[in-house]
């Protein structure tokens, strides 16, 4: 009675074991929709024209502005998307234009440590620099380095 009782256990433990590993590799792997980041993209458009024509930002533009970054910022603690790399410059160059420049230093140091290999990253440089933010080059190391 005791062997059946401790096998019972033991699978329970092992099914419960599975069924946490897949909620969390579920979990793990959700990225944004695309009509969310469709969405996203058409609303920082929309901003940036109104900055372009000198034309003011309500209180929901930058409502809309605090939003994209929180979903942003939120995807990237579950999953890094390349696709997200255009969001998060435009993002910052938004906060540049509205002198919002901590929120704007945090986008392009986002794209600088998670999108390093895209055309944006020495964008994001230049205008880290542009604000006089110090960005230090990445260091290439050779063959001979590492051994």
């Amino acid at each position: 009675m005791k062997k059946l009782l401790t096998i019972a256990l033991a699978g329970l433990f092992v099914i419960i074991a599975f069924t946490m590993d897949a909620s969390a590799a579920k979990k793990s792997s959700k990225k944004l929709a695309p009509e969310a980041v469709e969405e996203m993209t058409a609303t920082i458009d929309n901003l940036t024209k109104k900055v372009y024509g000198h034309a003011l930002l309500s209180p929901e533009d930058n409502q809309n502005l605090i939003e994209i970054k929180i979903k942003l910022d939120n995807q990237m603690l579950v999953a890094t998307d390349t696709s997200l790399a255009p969001l998060y410059y435009k993002a910052g160059y938004l906060y540049k234009m509205r002198d919002m420049n901590q929120e704007a230093v945090e986008c392009f140091q986002t794209i600088l440590e998670n999108f390093a290999d895209t055309a944006l990253a020495p964008k994001a440089r230049t205008s880290l620099r542009a604000m006089g933010i110090q960005v230090a080059d990445p260091v290439k190391v050779s063959d001979e380095d590492e051994e």
